[in-house]
């Protein structure tokens, strides 16, 4: 899948998906938000309501479905129930078993790296964060947990809960535009 995305299902965790983009595009990426039902207004679990840059069945016609690099990252934001839909979206799950398959770079953070990463393969030796209780799902696969803010290792980067926001969002940023990309965005955000 050729781009950046993030995907948001009813319960996203506000920070953690507007956050992350907000970084991303002040360093310069064009990343699309996703929703996954046939409508653009998406409602978080804080009852913030999003309008999406595209729905389900515009994403599912996007070229490039097939092909996949380390800058092409599929975002996976946090929350409840978001997490749960997210990872019961069997489409979706295999499409990012397909995607972090072929060389492409998987993002979660918060519940997501347990409910939604935790369906990649292999996991063997893999270092990850997440929020606290939903580890098990990885190290069960032979996953590495670390309380860390951000982990970034092979083409998985993952994040521990929304106060991580930021940093998530500049784990990414960095991996995609450099360090120095995300030096000059975490000035400007005063950090």
């Amino acid at each position: 899948m050729k781009g950046v995305y993030i995907f948001l299902a009813e319960g996203f965790e506000d920070m953690e998906a507007i956050g992350t983009r907000d970084v991303l595009v002040r360093g310069g990426v064009d990343v699309k938000t996703v929703s996954l039902d046939g409508k653009r207004e998406v409602t978080s679990s804080h009852g913030t309501t999003v309008r999406a840059d595209m729905v389900r069945s515009e994403f599912d016609t996007q070229p490039g479905r097939e092909l996949a690099d380390r800058k092409d990252v599929l975002i996976f934001p946090g929350g409840m129930p978001g997490s749960k839909f997210l990872a019961g979206d069997r489409p979706l799950m295999e499409l990012m078993k397909r995607h972090y398959v072929l060389g492409g770079t998987v993002a979660a953070i918060c519940a997501a790296p347990g409910l939604v990463a935790s369906q990649l393969s292999p996991l063997s030796g893999i270092r990850f964060t997440c929020f606290d209780g939903f580890e098990r799902y990885m190290t069960e696969k032979g996953a590495v947990y670390t309380p860390e803010s951000t982990v970034v290792d092979g083409h998985l980067i993952t994040g521990r809960g929304a106060g991580h926001a930021i940093a998530f969002g500049l784990a990414i940023l960095a991996y995609l535009e450099g360090e120095e990309a995300a030096a000059k965005v975490r000035a400007g955000l005063m950090l």
